[in-house]
């Protein structure tokens, strides 16, 4: 059957180097429902809530804060070795649309723990609506991704096995959803450490979140302590966060 032969496209050429150099990484996944009532409530009453993607962020970086693990990668150079990382630093996957396809690009934002919640998701929201071009990150990848072949498996290598720099490049983990379009519960493949997923609010006030993480860095039962916890941090310090922010103004009722 004859086809359309297609050039792949630099957005496209991106995905191909994220696959190929996450195909060595030995993934486990967890998954879990999560009661999130009280942020629920919070949310509701603010006047311009954070997004989800900002507020799973900044509460995965708050749980790191004492769990040193999830700051944790593993690095093969100089030698095969574990790295723990000063901060975190999140990747958030972005849809856009750029010049006229249907791409996603990754996002850096480091010490999100340290950061107002809205100034995490004043972050995501630039980095969906700007320029492609006015994002520093995407400047810096898209350089990267322009790259001959050897080249970029070379910078890919140097970013991912030493542990120095992949909070450089790639972050101490990552935060991808499909829930704005419908939902699912994804399982999103990266180079590691960590990365999570979440889906869409359910009628009994739950949300269901995917952790999958780099096996060689940490087991089960840590990352089962890490859901219960960060159900907690969303329940409370985010929670808390929301309930700061601008309120909703009260309608006055005419008797």
């Amino acid at each position: 059957m004859r086809g359309t032969p297609k050039t792949i496209s630099l957005r496209r050429r991106l995905i191909c180097d994220l696959m190929h150099a996450s195909m060595g990484v030995p993934f486990v996944s967890l998954s879990r429902p999560l009661d999130i009532r009280p942020v629920l409530e919070a949310r509701a009453s603010a006047t311009a809530p954070a997004g989800w993607a900002a507020m799973f962020v900044k509460a995965f970086a708050l749980v790191a804060r004492d769990e040193p693990v999830l700051r944790t990668v593993y690095a093969k150079w100089p030698w095969p070795a574990l790295y723990e990382l000063p901060k975190s630093v999140a990747l958030v996957a972005i849809a856009r649309v750029d010049d006229g396809e249907e791409c996603v690009i990754p996002q850096r934002i480091a010490a999100p723990d340290a950061m107002a919640l809205s100034a995490v998701d004043a972050e995501i929201r630039r980095a969906k609506t700007a320029p492609v071009g006015d994002v520093p990150m995407f400047r810096k990848i898209m350089r990267a991704t322009r790259l001959p072949l050897p080249l970029r498996r070379l910078s890919w290598a140097v970013g991912l096995n030493f542990g120095r720099q992949r909070g450089n490049w790639f972050g101490s983990f990552a935060v991808s959803s499909v829930a704005a379009y419908g939902g699912g519960e994804l399982h999103p493949i990266t180079p590691g450490p960590f990365i999570l997923s979440y889906g869409t609010v359910e009628a009994d006030q739950t949300i269901h979140v995917v952790i999958r993480w780099d096996h060689r860095v940490t087991d089960a039962a840590p990352i089962a302590r890490v859901l219960t916890r960060l159900e907690q941090v969303l329940n409370t310090e985010i929670a808390a966060e929301l309930r700061a922010a601008e309120p909703k103004p009260i309608r006055a009722v005419r008797t």
